[in-house]
């Protein structure tokens, strides 16, 4: 039985709707013998998107739900009726969803903004009605085709969390109070290691920077997370995309270990999951700072790891400015921009009018089309506008009467 949890991973078939029929029928009507062959084309199948939603987190809906198939086309009809396209199927996935063709290993998607659409199975073409075969020599035809398949495939569906600040440290090192003490996330606290199961986003605000950054919470790593131990470091796939790591080291030693082995353990741990992640920009969190013991260790850490470390405390608040404007120049955010904003500025009067299409020009060389045969030209009026009541020119009596808008 599906328990309901958080959904990072998912594979499901997708099948986009068939084609209509085209259909062969002929006119029946009073007082027309000869009606000829009128049959309609049927309508496309529907496609099936994945659609880029800010609002979505996880792909549990789908998890639950993992069939995608979109509508079929509807047939044609008589009198060269067409028949309806399929209703596309657009499936909302959160930000940071890559899609994998599992047939060929081909990566097909990969949703980084709100409102981006890709297409995972086109819709099959409808087929044609017995009109279409009409001719000089084939007055009466009865061919008439069926509507193509459409696509079927299947795909794996990966949730990488689009983060720009990643935190990574062993279990109870802080993470969680560090992330509850700069952004308004509120993730589980507890005397005990493991009490973060699944990623967890937070956002930083800066409001007199009008900007916002997101940081992500992962589960805690061990040494030998590679091998399985632990909760592995299947969660470090949620980190990928952000620009700036987070070493947070338990620089009290509550648990016994040593700071410094503790950093080259996460090190060593990054480089076994991808080698890029050792190389990405990082800070490095020396927490629990309101502890006697962490003072002593500070130095130590700098000596052996050539490190220089931002003292933090989510206990005592210190740290907090220092690691927040850290944060700020190494990610520089962009400002936001408000739905308000949006609008003001696309309903702005300052903006340019619409220039009016002008007429193509004569292509170099080009012939000019003759007049067809039998064709004269109208004779120009001697009076500007369209109507000479209205003052176009200088109209004389004579002129107005002869006007042939008068003749009817």
């Amino acid at each position: 039985m599906k328990s309901r949890k958080f959904i990072d991973s998912v594979t499901i078939p997708v099948k986009a709707g068939k084609g209509g029929n085209g259909v062969c029928s002929f006119r029946r009507e009073k007082f027309v013998p000869h009606g000829g062959p009128d049959g309609g084309d049927g309508g496309r199948g529907g496609n099936v998107f994945i659609k880029g939603d800010e609002d979505v987190d996880s792909l549990i809906s789908i998890f639950f739900d993992p069939k995608m198939v979109a509508e079929d086309g509807i047939k044609g009809g008589g009198r060269k009726m067409h028949g309806r396209n399929g209703r596309d199927l657009v499936v909302p996935v959160p930000l940071g969803t890559l899609g994998t063709d599992l047939d060929t290993l081909e990566s097909i998607a990969d949703i980084t903004a709100h409102g981006q659409m890709v297409r995972l199975a086109k819709g099959g073409r409808g087929g044609l009605g017995n009109a279409r075969w009409k001719s000089s020599t084939h007055q009466a035809p009865m061919e008439h085709s069926e509507g193509t398949p459409g696509e079927e495939r299947k795909v794996r569906l990966d949730l990488r969390i689009m983060a720009d600040a990643g935190l990574v440290g062993f279990p109870s090192a802080g993470k969680s109070s560090l992330l509850r003490t700069i952004t308004a996330a509120r993730p589980k606290v507890a005397a005990y290691p493991f009490t973060t199961l699944n990623p967890i986003m937070g956002t930083l605000l800066y409001p007199d920077r009008n900007a916002s950054l997101r940081v992500a919470d992962i589960p805690g790593l061990i040494e030998g997370a590679h091998l399985g131990i632990g909760l592995g470091h299947h969660f470090l796939r949620h980190i990928e995309r952000s620009k700036v790591l987070l070493y947070v080291i338990d620089m009290a030693g509550v648990d016994g270990r040593k700071p410094w082995e503790d950093y080259a353990a996460l090190r060593k741990e990054l480089r076994m999951h991808d080698p890029a992640l050792v190389r990405r920009k990082s800070i490095v969190v020396a927490n629990k700072m309101d502890l006697p013991e962490a003072e002593e260790n500070v130095a130590k850490f700098k000596t052996k790891t050539r490190r220089v470390s931002i003292p933090f405390s989510a206990e005592k608040g210190i740290g907090v400015e220092t690691l927040v404007e850290q944060l700020y120049k190494i990610v520089k955010p962009s400002p936001r921009i408000s739905r308000n904003e949006m609008l003001a500025a696309a309903t702005s009067t300052n903006a340019p009018p619409p220039k009016r299409p002008q007429p193509a020009a004569p292509r170099r060389g080009s012939v000019p089309t003759p007049p067809r045969k039998g064709y004269t030209p109208p004779k120009p009026l001697p009076y500007r506008g369209d109507n000479p009541a209205e003052g176009g020119g200088d109209i004389s009596a004579e002129t107005f009467k002869k006007a042939s808008f008068l003749k009817m």
